[in-house]
């Protein structure tokens, strides 16, 4: 009798104290600089023509919904496809620049581009999104340090080493080793985002490339949109060994929120699925080799086709890929790269940028302090910037 009885005070207590940890978890949100370090929503405005300023029903990011979530700073990651390798690589960056730049223009009251931490901090207390723009994928400077200039002046504060695939100077992570980490170029192309001021990201790159990097640099570095490799065994996450480096270099992990990186059974069904889908996506590729739009729809037609009902994973398994950073690297090395708009299938409660405070919600009950969680909701990542930015 006395066992029900502390159940039913349990179960009519929860409740409260469940309403209490939202209230918190917004109040610290709304506090918080929350700075989330990969999103691949420029692909969304450049090829849908998709308005940041209105509320959509799609995709994960929007101002209204990044307002809803606490969101207050974003690197807009400009990914080149494969399709525009060797000498289309700076165009196809060239045109997702001028798409952010139009958006810009267009919600001058909403958000702005940032160049420095100062900048950022000034367009948050003005209430703009913070927009840090960055290339994903070394293939963009067409083995060029004077495109990476060029890039720079034009406001690209990050960059992505690799792609999956190897550059001409550096492997990536999903691809036959062909240089055995960085080349000679490579380690310059390191020194002079050193010099300029970009940060360096690691996520995408081989283990090889990744050690050479922090041999080279001089500056923290960041993985923006990697997960942890002890829960989740695939190579675009990071062993610990490979964390417990990445503090020495004081630099950070985003945690990406896509199911495939942070569940290892929904690894082996997406490592599965899309080996059965590959060879009809390259026959969709031939023959719309002119017409990248229907190519595009036809590919994601196939996809949900075949994943009628996506693998559901509770938010739980992303706090615990936090928690392991947490233990393995420290509280000051691990942040937020959820890799919206790039990624197809999201733990459950975090549908879209406006769920945010559900992931402050779950620290809190994991027992991290006020401190800690604005460390990894944004101000780890903040550092990172200020020391590479050298503002």
């Amino acid at each position: 009798m006395r066992t029900r009885l502390v159940i039913f005070a349990l179960l009519l207590t929860c409740p409260v104290l469940a309403g209490d940890l939202q209230t918190k978890a917004k109040e610290i949100n709304r506090q918080a600089l929350i700075f989330d370090a990969h999103c691949d929503t420029v692909m969304r405005i450049l090829e849908k023509g998709v308005d940041l300023g209105v509320r959509s029903k799609e995709g994960h990011i929007d101002i209204p919904r990044a307002r809803e979530g606490g969101l207050n700073a974003q690197v807009f990651a400009m990914w080149v496809e494969p399709d525009f390798w060797p000498h289309r690589a700076a165009f196809r960056t060239l045109q997702y620049a001028d798409a952010m730049y139009r958006t810009f223009e267009k919600h001058p009251d909403k958000l702005g581009l940032a160049l420095t931490v100062k900048d950022a901090r000034r367009l948050v207390k003005n209430g703009k999104l913070a927009v840090f723009l960055g290339i994903e994928g070394g293939h963009a400077i067409e083995d060029s340090l004077a495109t990476l200039r060029m890039f720079h002046r034009l406001g690209v504060r990050v960059m992505t080493l690799t792609w999956w695939h190897n550059t001409n100077w550096a492997d990536g992570s999903g691809d036959k080793p062909k240089h055995h980490g960085l080349t000679k170029f490579g380690v310059e192309v390191v020194r002079e985002m050193n010099r300029l001021g970009v940060v360096i990201d690691v996520s995408h790159v081989s283990d090889d490339t990744f050690y050479d990097v922090l041999k080279a640099t001089t500056k923290p570095v960041i993985a923006s949109h990697s997960c942890v490799r002890a829960i989740c065994k695939h190579h675009r996450n990071l062993s610990d060994k490979m964390l417990k480096a990445l503090a020495k270099n004081g630099g950070v992990i985003g945690i990406n929120y896509y199911l495939g990186f942070l569940d290892p059974e929904v690894n082996r069904q997406e490592e599965a699925l899309w080996k059965k889908l590959d060879p009809q996506i390259e026959k969709f590729k031939k023959k719309y080799a002119n017409d990248r739009e229907t190519f595009i729809k036809k590919r994601r037609e196939l996809l949900r086709a075949y994943r009628k009902k996506p693998p559901k994973v509770p938010i739980d398994r992303l706090i615990d890929h936090i928690d392991h950073v947490v233990k393995v690297a420290g509280v000051d090395h691990v942040g937020l790269g959820s890799d919206f708009d790039g990624c197809s299938i999201t733990p459950e409660g975090l549908d879209d940028v406006s769920d945010l405070p559900i992931i402050t919600e779950k620290l809190l009950e994991r027992g991290y302090s006020q401190k800690d969680i604005e460390k990894i909701l944004g101000g780890n990542l903040l550092r990172v910037f200020e020391a590479a930015l050298g503002e």
